[in-house]
């Protein structure tokens, strides 16, 4: 794979960058309709692989914040079309990595020292390459390590290139007024904090030490005197992405015993930590050839607020949701339903709230619960296809909900989707009995 030498850091480069992007789908909309003059029973297929691949390789030489909404989008399933799903879940493990020269330049400036004085090997291409940094394979007393390294600049574009996102996700979102800066400021400080590595390796130590009675649960040992702001020096874990497993086929067991540890870890997490690694993508998690799951990335931790948690984990209960008044009470604390919402507002939206809650937490209202079930995933296109289609929501006001509920769904979204990957039933409760 072709490596870089440099990555755009200044904002006219990035803006730049995007700007050419933007050049190239105008041009395949041009090329579009003018083949649909010709055949007006041309679908969108071509047009979708066209522009999620300019899209892609627009992204993936900014990295950083920019190729870091592309990863996150790759797990929408149900709200892209698949073009773009596939191209996007690149960014979640395979990017064109740094050059040998950038990678050297980083470790004389964050460590103090060239990569070859520090280990006893390490090996200048990268095994993989992602959004914010790419991975390394070294040793050192014999022990095999993995040497995550970030890019240069990405920490100081990301409010750049928020900027340059946002009014595009103001007008995808329909976002109105002010109060949309809140969910633009959310993002913004939990991408600040992913590139602060020193952060990382104290969030990686506390998760991984307080979730280790966790079954089938492995984590990779991390190294202080080998990291920096700007590097992450950790035990070398042996396994197959996530995606890869479930790729090919395996055992139903197999697939049932791997998404319990996943429900079972993050459950714990939101329910005994009250804080959760909200980047559930198959490029953080590997799976051993003894079938255990391994997590190797913390840098996205979200913490949950006891006033959003517990309005939040009363809603997923059927009940509440039944129950008319206790409903309202918790959208209104939420900040789902405003006070200053027309009556047309309140009564599309605690529609909408009600039938999407109903679906999403139903797996909290049923002992086991089959996250392969074409049933459940139907449903949910189902509902996707319908609103994303409703001219009424596009007249009203998108601001909907607390700040909170980014990572938090991001969090559920992302579980979901691995867990219906190894078409896993679970056990709801299970992660009780660690609770203790």
């Amino acid at each position: 794979m072709k490596t870089l030498d440099s990555i755009p850091t200044g904002k006219i480069e990035r803006a730049g960058k995007l700007v050419k992007t933007g050049v190239k789908i105008g041009g395949n909309y041009v090329k579009y309709y003018g083949k649909k003059l010709v055949n007006p029973e041309l679908g969108k297929d071509e047009l979708n692989e066209n522009n999620a691949e300019d899209i892609y390789d627009g992204l993936k030489s900014l990295k950083g914040s920019a190729l870091k909404v592309a990863q996150m989008l790759s797990m929408e399933k149900n709200l892209l079309p698949r073009a773009y799903v596939d191209k996007f879940s690149l960014s979640q493990f395979s990017v064109p990595p740094l050059s040998a020269p950038l990678v050297r330049k980083t470790f004389k400036k964050y460590l103090g020292k060239y990569p070859e004085e520090l280990f006893d090997t390490f090996e200048k291409d990268s095994v993989n390459a992602a959004s914010i940094g790419q991975v390394h394979k070294a040793t050192k007393d014999g022990k095999a390590l993995a040497v995550k390294i970030q890019y240069p600049g990405v920490a100081e574009s990301i409010s750049s290139d928020l900027a340059l996102v946002k009014p595009i996700a103001i007008r995808m979102f329909n976002l109105q007024g002010k109060d949309s800066d809140k969910y633009f400021k959310e993002v913004e400080n939990k991408l600040i904090e992913e590139t602060d590595y020193l952060l990382e390796i104290e969030q990686s130590i506390e998760i991984t030490e307080r979730c280790s009675a966790i079954k089938n649960l492995e984590f990779p040992k991390y190294y202080k005197e080998l990291s920096s702001e700007r590097i992450i020096t950790m035990d070398w874990m042996q396994g197959r992405h996530l995606s890869e497993f479930t790729n090919k086929e395996f055992d139903p067991e197999v697939g049932n015993s791997i998404g319990q540890t996943l429900w079972d870890f993050y459950m714990f997490q939101i329910h005994g930590l009250r804080k959760v690694h909200a980047d559930p993508h198959p490029g953080n998690f590997l799976v051993s050839e003894d079938h255990s799951l391994i997590a190797i990335d913390f840098g996205c931790i979200k913490e949950v607020p006891k006033e959003f948690y517990v309005p939040y984990f009363e809603l997923a209960q059927k009940r509440n949701i039944e129950n008319d008044a206790v409903f309202m009470e918790k959208l209104y604390e939420l900040e789902i339903l405003t006070e200053t919402d027309s009556p047309e507002e309140l009564k599309f939206f605690k529609a909408l709230f009600k039938e999407m809650l109903s679906l999403f937490t139903s797996p909290f209202n049923e002992e086991y619960f089959d996250f392969g079930s074409n049933d459940f995933w139907e449903k949910i296109a189902d509902l996707s296809e319908r609103y994303s289609k409703d001219s009424q929501i596009r007249k009203m006001n998108g601001n909907r909900g607390s700040k909170h509920f980014l990572y938090m769904n991001r969090t559920f979204f992302g579980l979901y989707n691995l867990l219906h990957d190894l078409n896993a039933k679970i056990e709801v409760n299970s992660f009780k009995r660690y609770l203790s």
